[in-house]
């Protein structure tokens, strides 16, 4: 397979010479790019597609610390500033976008990336892009259709870019919020439209701008399933209705939604304002009964539509990921008006402030916090190397390795024993802390 991916590179290149010349002097760039091509079948197209991403693997200073979010905007910003027109910045915004994420993603394989900080780096790097395509969705609309009076926009990130716990495959579940002066009738452009039509369609257009695929493929794939109403709802939703939707409308598995949920980009004031109701929804007093009802009825609803691939799908299977998330979601909607510091859309720093508080007993403190790095560690490589669900029985040796190492252990066979071991572990504590599904 890595020797196949070579010849594809190789097809590409000009100058095939220049690349062994390359190789040669740089043994260790060898041993990478040979573990990238056989591996990681992700961080190989991008290697094909655009080989100069190889000239970043030979700078002493690139498995060093990874560039901060204002770097990262900084450098995007450049880039963006030289496109010539709209489809020239989603190019632009593409390219930025891949290389990025291959530089990510190789420092994962390499294992000089801790796992944590790949979830901040990946979950940065969409931050960035997301911003400067809202503004730049937000300028192309405005010149069709205008303005809305006092309009105001905030973009709310859930799931895993809202848990800040990304990885090279994660998509996004996006929710936009609006407000603007409804005495108004409809925008100031060449071409107005009322309210809700005007955030709604340019929603869809940031939609497009993010996903669809251009010359130079696309960035990530977009999931509104999680606003209000669901696949029902609008596909743009006013501050208001947002408020009273969720203080009087939505099922307890909205509000478990909402504790990942992050502004990520928008208007300040409306950002500020977005960030106090999603505060206050979650913090707001709960019958703990009921709560615990409704989180063992959905975690049995997931089980059965999703489980049944097996210890390896780290995410589904009877204590994997979801247990764990639904463990500190259940506790946050529980006890977060007494104990506001369990709030956070991070995974483990809410389990760790609700241990800290005594809401969750020592032992499953011990139990739920080493699974949870366990998982994030395997899953990011997972993400990076197998598309779909992982078999062991199919996956290369150099694979395997990698994956008994990032988790600290001698062998492959030991990290799937221990695996098994942890997920048996994880559910008992699941069912200690939340409570036993029906069957």
């Amino acid at each position: 397979a890595a020797f196949a991916v070579f010849d594809r590179l190789l097809a590409r290149m000009p100058a095939g010479v220049q690349l062994f010349a390359l190789l040669q002097s740089n043994r260790q760039l060898l041993g990478l790019l040979a573990m990238v091509l056989g591996t990681a079948p992700r961080l190989a197209e991008t290697i094909v597609q655009r080989a100069h991403v190889l000239d970043a693997l030979l700078d002493p200073a690139f498995f060093g610390s990874l560039p901060s979010k204002e770097v990262l905007a900084g450098r995007l910003a450049r880039t963006l500033g030289e496109a010539r027109s709209f489809e020239d910045v989603l190019d632009r915004a593409r390219i930025f976008g891949q290389e990025q994420a291959f530089l990510i993603g190789v420092r994962v394989l390499a294992g000089t990336v801790g796992v944590r900080s790949a979830g901040y780096a990946f979950s940065d790097l969409a931050d960035v892009l997301l911003a400067a395509l809202l503004e730049a969705v937000r300028r192309e609309f405005a010149s069709a259709h205008g303005h809305m009076k006092r309009g105001a926009v905030a973009l709310v990130a859930m799931g895993r870019l809202g848990a800040r716990e990304m990885t090279a495959a994660s998509d996004l579940d996006l929710l936009l919020l609006y407000d603007f002066d409804e005495k108004t009738s409809a925008s100031d452009g060449k071409r107005p439209l009322p309210g809700a039509q005007y955030f709604a369609r340019l929603t869809q257009r940031l939609i497009g701008a993010i996903s669809a695929p251009t010359g130079e493929g696309s960035l990530y794939a977009v999931d509104l399933r999680l606003r209000p109403s669901g696949n029902s709802g609008p596909v743009a939703t006013h501050i208001d209705g947002f408020t009273h939707y969720q203080a009087h409308d939505a099922w307890t598995w909205e509000h478990m939604a909402l504790t990942r949920a992050r502004v990520v980009a928008g208007d300040a004031a409306l950002v500020k304002r977005a960030t106090k109701v999603i505060g206050d929804i979650i913090s707001a007093r709960r019958d703990p009964e009921k709560v615990t009802a409704d989180v063992l009825e959905m975690r049995g609803m997931v089980e059965d539509a999703k489980g049944g691939a097996g210890a390896w799908d780290l995410k589904q299977a009877p204590g994997g990921l979801v247990d764990i998330e639904f463990v500190c979601q259940a506790l946050q909607l529980t006890h977060a008006a007494k104990h506001p510091e369990i709030v956070t859309t991070e995974t483990e720093l809410s389990l760790e402030a609700a241990a800290k508080a005594g809401l969750v007993a020592p032992r499953e403190a011990d139990i739920l916090l080493p699974a949870l790095r366990l998982y994030h560690t395997l899953f990011q490589i997972l993400r990076l190397c197998v598309d779909g669900i992982f078999d062991p029985a199919q996956a290369p040796n150099e694979l395997l390795t990698r994956l008994a190492a990032a988790a600290d252990l001698p062998d492959f066979a030991t990290l799937d024993a221990h695996l098994r071991e942890t997920e048996k572990a994880v559910r008992a504590s699941f069912e200690r802390v939340v409570g036993k599904m029906k069957p």
